[in-house]
C-alpha cells in the first residue's frame, strides 16, 4: 500500500464519473505496504479506498475483486469492491488497472492481545470455509517454485551464513510433499497490518492481492508468524495458542495437518524472508514507499528449526 503511481485530482474526478459515488472531495495517498498504490478517496457520498495495481494486469484483477465480493456476501469481514456503471469492478486509471472498495472502520495494531489473536484465527477459519464455494481458481504465484527461482538470484547478495541457511531450508522443504493437506482459498498475507481491528473485534481483513488457492494450513502459519511474534522476534506462546484455538473453534485441524505444522511454519518464514530480500536488494521506486526488514524472517526461520514446542 505505497504510492508508486501518482494520480492527479483531475484524473480522479474524470475516472469517478464511471461511478454513482458523487463528486471528489479529497484524494490522499497511503504510505504503507510494499506492492500496490493506494489512496483514500473521499467523495460527497462517502469514503473509499482506491487501489492501482502495479504488477497485475486488468485481466488478472477479477479473481481478487470477485473473491472479496464473495467473502463479503458470506459474512467474512472484508472490504467490498464497488461496481461502476458497466458493472465492472476495475478499469484503467493513470495507466494502471484500478478499483474502489469500501473503506472499513477500525485500525491495524502492532501489539495484539490474546483475545484479538483468537478473533483473527476464528475469522481466518470462517474465510477458509466461505472460500469453498468460490468458483474461480488462482495458483499460488509465490509458492516453492518461486522461492527456488528468486532465492537463486539473491544468494550472491547475502552474507554467506544466511545464504547457506536459506539454501538448506529450501532443499529440505523440497524433499517433502503436502498433497494430502486440505486446500482452498487463502489470503496468503494476513499480517497485522492487513487486519483492521475495532477493539477486540475484527473490522476487516484487507489487501487480498496475494490471495490464491493453496494449502489452508500454510495460511494459518503465515498469520501466526506475524500475529504471535514479539518485537524481539520470538513467538509468544499465549498469542500463538490463542490464534490456533480461534481457528480450530471453527475448523479443527486434521491429523495430517498437525503432523505437517512445524514444517509449514518454516515454509511461511521462507516465503516472506525471500520476498523481503528481493525488495531489499531490488527496491521498487515510488513517490511514497516502505521496505520491511528481511532479517526478521531469517531469524524466525532459525528459531522454528530449533523449536520443540509448536502450540498444538
Amino acid at each position: 500500500m505505497s504510492v508508486y503511481t501518482s494520480v492527479s485530482q483531475d484524473e480522479m474526478r474524470a475516472w469517478l464519473q464511471r461511478y454513482a459515488l458523487g463528486e471528489l472531495v479529497e484524494l490522499k495517498g497511503i504510505a504503507a505496504g510494499v506492492t500496490n498504490t493506494n489512496y483514500f478517496v473521499t467523495t460527497t457520498h462517502g469514503r473509499y479506498v482506491l487501489t492501482l495495481f502495479e504488477v497485475l494486469t486488468l485481466a488478472e484483477v477479477p479473481y481478487f475483486l470477485k473473491l472479496k465480493s464473495h467473502l463479503s456476501r458470506h459474512g467474512v469481514a472484508c472490504p467490498a469492491p464497488i461496481a461502476d456503471h458497466t458493472d465492472s469492478f476495475a478499469s484503467m486509471l493513470a495507466g494502471k488497472p484500478a478499483c474502489l472498495v469500501s473503506c472499513l472502520n477500525g485500525k491495524d495494531i502492532s501489539h495484539p492481545n490474546a483475545t484479538q489473536c483468537f478473533a483473527v484465527g476464528e475469522m481466518l477459519a470462517q474465510m477458509h470455509l466461505a472460500g469453498n464455494t468460490f468458483p474461480m481458481r488462482m495458483a499460488n504465484p509465490r509458492g516453492p517454485a518461486w522461492w527456488n527461482h528468486t532465492a537463486a538470484e539473491l544468494y550472491q547478495h547475502m552474507p554467506a551464513d544466511e545464504a547457506t541457511l536459506l539454501r538448506d531450508e529450501i532443499a529440505h522443504q523440497s524433499s517433502h510433499r503436502f498433497d494430502d493437506l486440505p486446500q482452498g482459498v487463502i489470503h496468503a498475507d494476513l499480517f497485522k497490518d492487513n487486519v483492521l481491528m475495532d477493539g477486540d473485534r475484527i473490522a476487516g481483513f484487507i489487501d487480498f492481492y496475494y490471495a490464491c488457492n493453496d494449502i489452508l494450513l500454510y495460511d494459518v502459519a503465515i498469520a501466526l508468524n506475524d500475529w504471535a511474534r514479539l518485537d524481539d522476534g520470538s513467538i509468544d506462546d499465549t498469542l500463538a495458542s490463542a490464534l490456533l484455538s480461534g481457528y480450530q473453534s471453527v475448523r479443527p485441524l486434521t491429523a495430517a495437518e498437525v503432523k505437517a505444522w512445524p514444517l509449514m511454519l518454516r515454509a511461511a518464514a521462507i516465503r516472506f524472508w525471500t520476498s523481503r530480500l528481493l525488495d531489499y536488494y531490488h527496491p521498487a521506486s515510488g513517490e511514497m514507499t516502505f521496505t520491511k526488514d528481511p532479517g526478521v524472517f531469517g531469524r524466525l526461520l532459525q528459531a522454528h528449526r530449533q523449536r520443540q514446542h509448536f502450540w498444538l
